[in-house]
């Protein structure tokens, strides 16, 4: 698994971590039942301390992405369909979010910001 850490990023390593399996779940290149590696092992990888893997680990158990099993490791979890819609939703919404507050500082209307979103989108 491929996993990138940027040391300069203003983003904690854990969410680094967590960000990248979810999008490798969510665009299904870790599939449903595979093994991730152990936190041991990542951590090792990537020259982390083993919390921050633990921690990565246990958000992304807690949102319902992997599941651990005592003695044997963490694996993708079954796809939730309504959890992966939910959290492309979030995403859209992060980077709407990003596109209106810049709208708003340059002046540009809702109604312009509406206009470039249907030419970008397709739908004049």
């Amino acid at each position: 698994m491929d996993i990138i850490i940027s040391n300069t990023s203003s983003v904690p390593i854990y969410e680094q971590i967590m960000g990248q399996i979810k999008r490798n779940i969510m665009n299904g290149t870790l599939k449903e039942g595979e093994a991730l590696p152990s936190m041991r092992t990542l951590a090792k990888e990537l020259r982390v301390s083993v919390i921050t893997t633990k921690r990565a680990y246990e958000e992304l158990e807690n949102a319902g992405f992997i599941v651990t099993v005592m003695g044997k490791g963490s694996f993708v979890a079954k796809r939730n369909l309504e959890l992966i819609r939910e959290e492309q939703y979030k995403q859209i919404e992060k980077q709407i979010q990003k596109a209106v507050e810049l709208s708003k500082m340059n002046g540009i209307s809702l109604q312009e910001l509406l206009e470039i979103i249907k030419i970008i989108y397709g739908d004049e």
